[in-house]
């Protein structure tokens, strides 16, 4: 099987400068989208911590979660260096392909999605204070859209220590003609799963949905940076 990548990232228009950042080893199957937390001093350095070391590890053959472990270690410390009132963080959320076997694993709200046979799935779930509302039964997810507390996560690299930390993992098949979306949260506030259903039912290439779910995005306010990296299974 052949994977097709389209890729984009974005500041939006309410932000001066981007803190998500994203990296891809073809090599190894990885693809991976950090988002530095907005209103953490040094954000947009925890995001590029996150994403070189884990890049890096996995590489060299240290398994995925403990090459997050290490790399939430990392920022910690280097958190430790700088001077500012909060310690830098980051979400983070990744997804190997090995063959025909994929694993997701994340941290925080950043997401990964799969488009199979028209019908979008989530394959991951927020580590958000909302979304434990969701989970409880005391809000809606639509309700959870334009929750004052919306953008409140409950675990992030940089902010969480190892002992505390909760890593979340999906594990699965890839199929031929699978789709596969993986975004910060910067996507998700603006554009609702119905209407990302519907561009990536599209029949274009993978950069050009990255385009379209952009466009969407900021149309719609684009009010946090906004990452998306598409794959496309041929």
């Amino acid at each position: 099987m052949n994977i097709v990548i389209g890729h984009t990232s974005h500041s939006g228009i309410k932000r001066d400068h981007n803190e998500d950042t994203y990296g891809i080893d073809l090599q190894n199957g990885l693809f991976l989208v950090a988002d530095g937390m907005g209103g953490h001093d040094h954000g947009e350095i925890a995001s590029a911590l996150a994403r070189d070391h884990i890049l890096k590890a996995v590489k060299n053959g240290t398994k995925i979660k403990q090459a997050i472990l290490d790399a939430n270690q990392e920022i910690i410390s280097n958190s430790m260096e700088k001077q500012g009132d909060l310690p830098m963080g980051t979400t983070v959320v990744l997804m190997k392909v090995d063959g025909k076997d994929f694993e997701c694993s994340w941290v925080g709200d950043s997401r990964v999605y799969r488009l199979r046979d028209k019908t979008l799935t989530p394959l991951s779930s927020d580590h958000s204070y909302v979304q434990e509302l969701v989970d409880q039964d005391l809000i809606t997810a639509e309700q959870a859209r334009s929750h004052p507390h919306r953008n409140v996560v409950t675990q992030a690299l940089g902010v969480t220590d190892n002992s505390e930390i909760s890593i979340s993992e999906n594990k699965g098949k890839i199929k031929v003609n699978d789709k596969y979306l993986i975004c910060s949260d910067g996507l998700t506030e603006e554009v609702d799963d119905a209407t990302i259903e519907q561009i990536m039912r599209k029949q274009v290439e993978p950069k050009e949905i990255c385009d379209q779910l952009l466009i969407k995005a900021l149309e719609n306010g684009g009010s946090d940076n906004i990452t998306t990296l598409v794959l496309e299974v041929k």
